[in-house]
């Protein structure tokens, strides 16, 4: 039997593609391992969306070339599309390289192979856990963000037939998946390149569907947010009271550089519509500080603003320079020694905010998703908390029985992750809290 493992690098988006390409691959009788050592075939799923990506990548590639032996080594993703010829060359090791949405490319270059041998030391590459699954519902831009190459890695924006999306949805609830993250470069922009056919229409077709599930929305671009939205998502439970929006700046000329629409007027008011229409509601931002030209002034506006806002969840990235894109030419490149503390202080505002608006949660009671369990930790996240990029709730599993509210004992060594359970915060961390069971 012909093995083969996928390493996943970069986002939600990459983790899709490398579910769909080992269900492809299966589907031709080739057997998917987790451990490398037990691998015919190893195949990396790239990623260039800034520097810091590309060089995990190519770490990854090259410590995957010196284990490699007799195995054949796959390079493909966003890195493999936009330097397949240099990466090639350079790491002689690797055997094939395809683009993205190159599937078949990977299962021709793979079937001439009858079967393949070859030992070495070994590292996990570890599957999806079983409490979600992302749900990849469009792929592609058709917005020219400065900063960002995607639009020439991954083509014009390409909605996904609702028929396959509720397909995939639908085996995952039925297979016990309790949360479904919907994801896109931008989903505000999913349907508008089909006949009469929403992201509205979509979600209550998703809400549709029998079983105790969460349906959690990733990146909305902040100008295409309308009330009709903000109706679905409110009206509907299923939808947890979770937006991530990137902003990417407050201030007016910073956004024009970079291609983006908005005023930070128009932001505010976004963000008091949102909060008004959905109580309770989670908003995460992205910022990126140190693009170029970016004055000491406007920095400290898009501080102020962060402040103003009271963002429950924020990420900030640091400008990265990336080749092929307008604002690589910009003049006015702002030096790492000025972004590096520009972003060390954001980040410590942050902390500070973060850390206020957890204390809230403290004394409440909530509905927690289980996401890993072993003998020392229970670690579930809130409806608050997006997985791998927000924190966690961690659950004391200190002792082998709690009691829940009805007086009945609840045996911890029978969770497993999936499980959703009624938790208790007790603590309050930075970005992490602390809970206990109670049913």
């Amino acid at each position: 039997m012909r093995t083969f493992t996928v390493i996943t690098l970069g986002c939600p988006k990459n983790i899709v593609d490398s579910r769909h390409l080992i269900d492809a691959l299966k589907n031709e009788g080739f057997s998917y391992v987790e451990e490398f050592k037990q691998a015919d075939f190893v195949i990396i799923n790239t990623c260039c969306f800034i520097n810091d990506a590309k060089e995990e990548s190519i770490d990854e590639i090259l410590l995957a070339a010196k284990f490699k032996n007799d195995r054949k080594l796959i390079v493909f993703g966003c890195l493999a599309k936009r330097y397949g010829q240099e990466l090639k060359k350079e790491i002689p090791e690797i055997d094939a390289i395809a683009g993205v949405d190159d599937a078949d490319s990977i299962i021709n270059y793979m079937m001439q192979f009858k079967k393949l041998t070859g030992i070495s030391k070994s590292y996990t590459y570890t599957a999806e856990p079983s409490s979600y699954r992302y749900i990849k519902i469009a792929d592609g831009c058709n917005r020219r963000c400065t900063f960002c190459i995607i639009p020439s890695i991954r083509g014009s924006f390409r909605s996904v037939e609702p028929e396959k999306i509720l397909r995939e949805a639908e085996c995952f609830i039925k297979s016990g998946i309790k949360e479904l993250i919907l994801v896109a470069q931008d989903i505000t922009q999913y349907g508008k390149d089909l006949k009469g056919y929403s992201l509205n229409n979509l979600l209550k077709d998703l809400c549709s569907i029998e079983g105790d599930f969460w349906i959690r929305l990733l990146y909305l671009y902040p100008t295409d947010i309308d009330n009709s939205l903000l109706q679905t998502i409110s009206e509907n439970e299923k939808i947890v009271n979770y937006l991530d929006i990137p902003m990417q700046h407050s201030e007016e000329r910073i956004l024009r550089l970079m291609g983006r629409t908005g005023t930070k007027k128009e932001y505010l008011r976004k963000i008091h519509e949102i909060r008004e229409a959905i109580p309770g509601i989670t908003l995460r931002s992205t910022f990126i500080i140190g693009f170029p030209t970016e004055t000491e002034d406007e920095f400290n506006r898009l501080v102020d603003f962060i402040e103003d806002v009271q963002f429950e969840r924020l990420g900030v990235f640091k400008y990265s320079r990336e080749d092929g894109t307008k604002a690589y030419s910009l003049k006015g490149q702002i030096p790492d020694t000025i972004i590096n503390r520009r972003y060390d202080e954001i980040m410590s505002r942050q902390a500070l905010i973060s850390f206020e608006k957890n204390r809230k949660l403290v004394g409440k009671k909530y509905d927690a998703l289980i996401d890993y369990i072993d003998a020392d930790m229970i670690v579930g996240r809130l409806y608050c908390h997006a997985p791998e990029i927000d924190g966690v709730v961690i659950l004391d599993n200190g002792k082998p029985l709690l009691e829940n509210e009805n007086s009945k004992k609840l045996n911890i060594l029978d969770l497993k992750a999936g499980d959703k359970l009624k938790v208790v915060i007790t603590e309050a961390y930075e970005y992490d809290v602390k809970g206990v069971i109670v049913s």
